[in-house]
């Protein structure tokens, strides 16, 4: 690993070293939150995945524990611990997870704190379903990730799968004991964009009087976000959007703390050359945790009220005024900070954020809030001038209303944003220099007023080793 890589995020999760991706099996146990992981160990790249281990008490301080699960030579996993899911069986914990090749579903039992875990030697489920005509890749079905919740007396499971004339589908079990599974039928099918092909990593959950279903689509490589009714066998959807706007954002797992809040991690992508992630020997960061709830009929989100502990120095400012065209530098600046701003009637007007800006304008992050074409909009193309990493222009579309909260939060390659907590958009960039800090705000289409203006800088470090 490259010494103090100016790019490894401080107060976003990732591991000592090597590749991550998805989150698994998500659990608060005792007080104490599980996060478990995709991950190779050996390099920053995908091979022979392994499931990572980390404990904390406050969603943003980890403690990194051993690997929890490892390939078994000759077994169901032999290829590798592929995603998955955590739950009590009683005062048991158990996961269920992927075990790969073929994709079977596989389940781990601890007796010592969630330390150590013992594989049953066969998959508790070793073939979908007949007849559905799934989708084959190297030999196997498209059959995977495994989410479990326990409904009445029995345990319910959905599976993601991917289908050979396209799309995906969520197939659903229920089970009275984790171990024998009878096939209930699919859930939910279908196609959310040209090319879309296999639903990863499905969660259905109950929220908010609603149920909601969560997919990330294969293919186009997109997260989607359902909330609609579920009548014990089949999932209809009321309303569609996405958990996120930005492509680096998947593979979302959710789960139901113990004060009921139903929290959210996902896998952030990297958006720079395989060459430069070896050379920094890390690749993949978590998103921060964020709590999810169901209000008219569509899915929100926010950051976890607990990311609020890494606020240091701020600024606070009210009824600050923006002339049209004039950049008003903000006094806190960094490689890691948060940016909290209430907007007055934004109208047809259109407010500029810049942040990760150099001095000179050299390279900046523009956020875009647009009221003239109702879109946030996030633009990458001068986030570094690095050309091989990725840059691009992304929209989400939005309906302004009389006053409008947004979010930021900076975090050396990561920009998360979240918009009157209806539209996120993530993104990963990539500054090459040193003075690529300030944060710069602009007004293009008229005099626009914020009526509070909030930005901390960020402190912290958030994992350690056992």
């Amino acid at each position: 690993m490259e010494p103090q890589d100016p790019l490894r995020p401080r107060h976003h999760f990732l591991p000592p070293s090597g590749w991550m991706n998805d989150p698994n099996g998500l659990i608060e146990v005792d007080g104490r939150y599980h996060l478990f992981y995709q991950h190779n160990p050996r390099g920053a790249f995908h091979d022979q995945i392994q499931w990572g281990h980390a404990v904390s008490r406050d969603l943003l301080h980890w403690e990194h524990l051993p690997i929890a699960l490892t390939p078994t030579p000759g077994g169901p996993d032999a290829d590798g611990c592929w995603s998955g899911c955590a739950v009590l069986d009683g005062r048991v914990p158990t996961l269920l997870y992927t075990g790969v090749r073929p994709q079977v579903q596989c389940l781990a039992t601890s007796h010592d704190g969630l330390l150590t875990w013992h594989k049953l030697p066969q998959p508790v489920l070793a073939t979908p379903p007949p007849g559905l005509d799934l989708l084959i890749r190297e030999g196997s079905p498209a059959f995977r990730d495994p989410f479990v919740w326990r409904e009445g007396n029995a345990w319910r499971m959905v599976v993601g799968a991917g289908f050979e004339a396209g799309g995906g589908g969520a197939l659903l079990y229920s089970s009275p004991d984790l171990r024998t599974w009878t096939y209930d039928g699919l859930a939910h099918s279908g196609r959310f964009e040209e090319g879309g092909y296999t639903w990863e990593c499905p969660n259905l959950f109950a929220l908010g009087g609603r149920h909601v279903l969560l997919v990330s689509e294969w293919g186009p490589g997109n997260t989607h976000a359902q909330v609609g009714d579920f009548d014990g066998l089949r999932f209809s959807p009321t309303w569609t959007g996405k958990p996120d706007h930005g492509r680096s954002f998947f593979a979302p797992l959710t789960f139901k703390d113990g004060a009921g809040r139903r929290l959210m991690f996902a896998w952030l992508r990297e958006e720079r050359s395989e060459a430069a992630q070896l050379r920094a020997g890390w690749s993949g960061v978590m998103s921060l945790p964020r709590e999810l709830r169901v209000e008219g009929g569509q899915l929100l989100q926010r950051p976890a009220v607990e990311v609020e502990r890494l606020r240091a120095d701020g600024i606070e400012l009210h009824e600050v005024a923006l002339a049209e065209g004039v950049a008003r530098r903000l006094e806190v600046e960094g490689d890691a900070l948060e940016l909290d701003l209430c907007l007055q009637d934004l109208g047809a007007g259109c407010l500029e954020v810049a942040v990760r800006a150099s001095l000179g304008g050299e390279e900046l992050t523009l956020i875009v809030l647009d009221g003239a074409r109702g879109q946030l909009s996030v633009d990458t193309r001068r986030s570094s001038l690095d050309r091989e990493c990725a840059a691009d222009l992304r929209h989400a579309p939005h309906e302004f209303e009389a006053q409008t909260r947004l979010r930021v939060f900076v975090d050396a390659s990561v920009v998360e944003v979240f918009l009157d907590e209806r539209v996120c958009l993530t993104a990963r960039v990539y500054p090459t220099r040193p003075d690529s800090t300030c944060v710069v705000l602009t007004a293009r289409s008229g005099i626009l007023t914020t009526r509070e203006l909030r930005a901390w800088s960020l402190v912290g470090n958030q994992t350690r080793r056992a």
